[in-house]
């Protein structure tokens, strides 16, 4: 009897799928980090919404989502710049203390007010950076699981800390 190996079922295989991808990710700039996210949340955003505000405590980010619509456009996308980029700020610091769950349906929840006008919107006729959409091509290559676990670990490597500050 003859046995195979079929490494899209071995658990080390796909742990090192994610963080390859999530490598990538990291690697980006600030403005490519923040249109991949615009795509990811806008193209995924049907199967994100079950998976992430349903399992986190949005009334903890609604706080800080109604100081983010009070800001003007320019002062919204400084404090995006500023959360991608790990500056300290009493913003960053909010998002901070938030859980993994909770960072990933603030982002969800960003989108939404973008689409909605509330938020500053990405320009009409963005289009990815060519390493931004690798790694966009990388992250649709991954099963669901592992789309929001790259979603997640990019998400909540955001903001600042206050606790290990």
């Amino acid at each position: 009897m003859t046995y195979t190996t079929d490494t899209r079922f071995n658990p080390s295989t796909l742990a090192t799928a994610v963080q390859d991808v999530t490598a990538l990710f990291n690697c980006l700039s600030v403005d490519d980090k923040l249109g991949l996210l615009w795509f990811i949340y806008t193209e995924t955003g049907r199967s994100i919404t079950a998976a992430a505000p349903g399992t986190a405590r949005l009334q903890l980010a609604e706080g800080l989502l109604n100081q983010v619509k009070a800001l003007s456009f320019d002062e919204q996308l400084q404090f995006m710049r500023d959360l991608v980029a790990n500056v300290d700020t009493p913003l960053t610091r909010a998002y901070g203390v938030f859980s993994p769950n909770t960072k990933l349906a603030f982002w969800y929840q960003l989108a939404e007010l973008m689409k909605q006008g509330f938020v500053v919107p990405v320009p009409p006729g963005y289009t990815l950076s060519r390493d931004a959409d690798r790694v966009f091509a990388a992250i649709k290559a991954l099963d669901f699981g592992q789309q929001i676990t790259v979603l997640r670990n990019a998400v909540v490597a955001m903001g600042v800390d206050p606790l290990a500050v």
